[in-house]
């Protein structure tokens, strides 16, 4: 493919506001307010799995926990949200946007830890949306990354159902907690903005839910 020239200046970097859907809510960290409910809801997972492939945890301690999120989650690459659920009404999860690099209208959701009671719900689907339309429509980005071990089958998996496009696989990329990393890549551009977001707008809607939650129809793009 020739090069072509764009008509794109910057994008904008990540604000203090908080994003808010039907489901979720996603607040920039604050440790006073998110702390207690996060490290309680990661305790609910007793064999540490969410874990596993992130290169920290998990904490044995609430104050170590405290002093992780002081240190690594307060600045601005990576900028991380704390993700509320109106239904348990907790804070549950957390995501960050990453390697932000607004010259060139490029930005990576990462980071993404969602306690037991948060995993395969529609809050933690709406997380991924809020993000995304977030990234695309205010922030003004022509490109949405999403990377993880080439080993995590589930997080590959979530990258094809949420909208993403594997783009290849980075082999020795990193070395996290003494293990290789070969990383699997995802991207979506702005142009597969418009077809994704129709795609989870009807997903989203109450009809889709039963009392429980559950998904009547699967997440599709048509």
């Amino acid at each position: 493919m020739l090069s072509y020239k764009v008509n794109f200046k910057k994008a904008k970097l990540p604000s203090k506001k908080i994003l808010r859907g039907k489901y979720a809510v996603l607040e920039p960290i604050d440790i006073n307010r998110h702390s207690k409910d996060l490290y309680v809801n990661f305790l609910r997972d007793k064999k540490n799995k969410i874990w596993m492939y992130l290169p920290y945890g998990p904490f044995r301690t609430y104050g170590s926990f405290k002093k992780w999120l002081r240190s690594f989650c307060l600045g601005k690459d990576p900028f991380f949200y704390a993700i509320y659920s109106k239904r348990y009404e907790q804070f549950c999860g957390m995501a960050s946007y990453l390697r932000i690099t607004p010259e060139h209208g490029s930005i990576e959701v990462g980071h993404i830890n969602y306690s037991l009671i948060l995993q395969n719900t529609v809050e933690g689907t709406e997380t991924m949306y809020l993000m995304m339309k977030n990234a695309f429509e205010n922030l003004g980005n022509r490109r949405y990354e999403w990377k993880c071990n080439n080993l995590n089958s589930a997080s590959k998996n979530a990258a094809k159902r949420l909208g993403f496009k594997f783009e290849g696989v980075f082999r020795q990329m990193f070395v996290f907690k003494g293990k290789n990393r070969d990383t699997a890549w995802f991207a979506i551009i702005d142009k597969e903005w418009k077809k994704l977001k129709k795609g989870y707008l009807k997903f989203f809607k109450i009809s889709n839910f039963d009392k429980n939650y559950k998904q009547i129809k699967k997440l599709r793009f048509e």
